[in-house]
């Protein structure tokens, strides 16, 4: 009784196991959702606020230069009421009535106009009637208009000078009116005026498909990139302030609407997040900066469009915060898998061992339930090691499978110059058997049957390299690996080799190594520069050989562009390539040949071009 109650003791604790297991999976789960939620959440929030802290900074920028080009048209206009206001010819025209002097003074405003930015200069008398202008040849001359109710005239008379940006009664076009008094407050003798239009600053600015506008100190748009937008206001204003606006004719029978600029969200006192709705377009939201611009008192405002910016940014957020949150989950999700496997295992060996019991006990006296009982315990435990063992042999294979994989890349990639040179022989004596040339088939057989020797102990070397570890250095002619691998690329290169400049080393000189491992580092070299220099007709390769006391330097130095600082930092870093049918093995394979002599390959780039330098152990006589 007491041994089923054991064994239902331990099918209970199993099944509390796998009922335990499931809740915590369900709870994994719910807190796995609820985080990955809160990422995204962070993410947009972040990403948004990164994007939008981004264009202010660029559009902070962008409106100060606009505010300077603005600054730079209104100044050079300026000095012109006061330079004239001192003109002798100014003077003449207004204190004599004779046609001859304000005829003098009409062409002279004619050619001072041509050479300046401003669109009208003229000279209205004390009486407020104008008797000169620069457009006193035109239909809409401003000779003889009275000028009178003009803000700019009766300031310029009270205060001496005035600006004042208003609809032309005349030519019906808006500017910026500039005028000075001519003569002293006592004795006035009239006023200089010269209007500025703003025609191609507007243009400019439409240029950037971005919505400028200048506002003057009451929110009236003056100078905009969006025509359908001037003389329309930047916040709603009241009724009676709004009749005055109207009455003055400032801005002629504009209506004086409201921008169609809705729910602004301040950033700081110069910017916030605004919907705007664009002539042609729909509503979307902008960024809007605003910028006193100095000597007036008017604002640039500036909109930049946020919709595409933060959508972009708030998506890199989230795949950088999936990137790195999914990885995590995924192990934890392992660790809780496997700590539950082990757990599951452990209850389900117990509930096996108990129900074992439990049946020797019935069918036994207590020295056969002690016998079976250790019987079972060995054949757990030699169970237990069988399945070790089996686990080890498929450790051990996978392990060689990986390694297989690494030596079948290399073996490609080390082979492939030989076997494009044998390509090219092939092809040549094809040729020349077509031809009835016998002597270059011949010579291109002998080339085959030597690549191909070379292939097979390149291969011989991967195997001992592969069994060994590594190939016992031996004194090697530098001259003869050099003159091997430029045998090598000669069928790749042909028409290319003659940019190598190789100073050859002396005679005699060895180096510790082994040829054809020592030939695979210089073919990557020479095949890497002269890659590099593919299509340059002043294409040219160095290739010198430095010996010290105890060390050989080889430097293979181009022309070429230089390697980016992206790929230079990770090198020698496998699959690391630029190239768009590279292994990236290469320099990997040849850094690790030198090492494995005792060597060591330095490298440097820039905008002149690349110099590999490989040191390696001088053989001693």
């Amino acid at each position: 009784m007491m041994l089923q109650s054991s064994s239902m003791s331990g099918l209970g604790s199993f099944d509390r196991v796998r009922r335990r297991a499931r809740r915590v999976w369900i709870l994994f789960a719910s807190v796995s959702a609820a985080l990955i939620l809160a990422a995204l959440f962070g993410a947009d929030v972040y990403g948004r606020r990164s994007a939008i802290a981004a264009i202010e900074g660029q559009s902070r920028t962008d409106a100060n230069l606009k505010v300077a080009l603005l600054n730079a048209v209104l100044e050079r206009p300026r000095a012109l009421p006061l330079l004239l206001a001192e003109d002798q010819q100014v003077l003449d025209g207004l204190s004599s009535k004779g046609n001859d002097a304000i005829d003098i003074l009409n062409r002279k405003l004619e050619r001072l106009v041509t050479g300046t930015q401003a669109a009208v200069l003229y000279v209205i008398g004390p009486n407020g009637i104008a008797v000169s202008s620069s457009n006193w040849r035109e239909p809409i001359s401003f000779v003889g208009n009275d000028y009178t109710f003009r803000d700019y005239f009766r300031k310029a008379m009270e205060e001496g000078t005035a600006e004042h940006f208003a609809l032309g009664s005349v030519s019906k076009r808006p500017g910026l009116y500039i005028s000075r008094r001519v003569g002293s407050a006592t004795a006035p003798l009239g006023v200089v005026v010269v209007k500025l239009e703003f025609d191609r600053l507007e243009s400019d600015w439409r240029d950037t498909h971005r919505p400028v506008y200048v506002t003057d100190d009451r929110g009236v748009v003056l100078i905009t990139s969006i025509p359908s937008w001037r003389f329309m206001m930047n916040r709603p204003v009241p009724a009676a302030d709004l009749a005055a606006i109207r009455d003055s004719l400032q801005f002629g029978d504009a209506p004086l609407a409201t921008l169609p600029i809705m729910r602004p969200q301040p950033i700081d006192a110069e910017a916030s997040l605004v919907f705007a709705v664009l002539p042609g377009g729909g509503e979307g939201q902008y960024l809007r900066l605003a910028t006193p611009v100095p000597t007036t008192p008017w604002h640039l405002e500036y909109l930049v469009p946020t919709d595409a910016p933060v959508a972009a940014s708030v998506r890199e957020i989230r795949l950088m915060s999936l990137a790195v949150l999914l990885p995590l989950l995924a192990i934890a999700a392992l660790i809780l898998w496997r700590r539950q496997a082990a757990a599951t295992k452990i209850a389900e060996e117990q509930a096996m061992r108990e129900e074992l019991e439990r049946r020797v006990v019935e069918r036994t006296d207590d020295l056969s339930r002690a016998r079976d009982s250790l019987q079972a315990e060995i054949s757990d435990h030699r169970e237990t090691e069988a399945r070790l063992q089996i686990v080890q042999q498929e450790l051990v294979q996978a392990n060689r499978l990986a390694i297989l994989g690494q030596v079948a890349a290399g073996v490609a990639h080390e082979i492939n110059q030989p076997v494009a040179t044998i390509r090219a022989y092939a092809d040549n004596a094809r040729v020349f058997l077509e031809r009835k040339q016998t002597n270059p088939v011949d010579e291109n057989l002998e080339a085959i049957a030597g690549l191909t020797e070379r292939i097979g102990a390149i291969t011989e070397e991967l195997k001992a390299f592969a069994r060994k570890g590594r190939v016992a250095p031996e004194p090697v002619e530098l001259r003869s690996v050099i003159d091997g691998a430029v045998v090598l690329l000669k069928s790749r290169f042909a028409g290319q080799l003659e940019a190598l400049d190789i100073r050859p080393p002396p005679a005699g000189l060895c180096v510790l190594g082994n040829r054809i491992r020592l030939e695979q580092i210089l073919i990557n070299l020479f095949q890497n520069a002269l890659e590099a220099l593919d299509g340059r007709t002043d294409a040219k390769v160095d290739v010198s050989v430095t010996e010290t006391h105890d060390e050989v330097a080889i430097d293979v130095a181009d022309n070429g562009p230089g390697i980016s600082s992206a790929i230079l930092k990770s090198l020698f870093t496998p699959f690391n390539t630029s190239k768009e049918r590279g292994l990236g093995l290469g320099l990997v394979i040849s850094k690790d040949i030198v090492a494995d002599y005792g060597g060591r390959i330095d490298v440097t780039s820039g905008e002149n071009g690349t110099c590999f330098t490989v040191h390696l152990r001088k053989a001693m006589e």
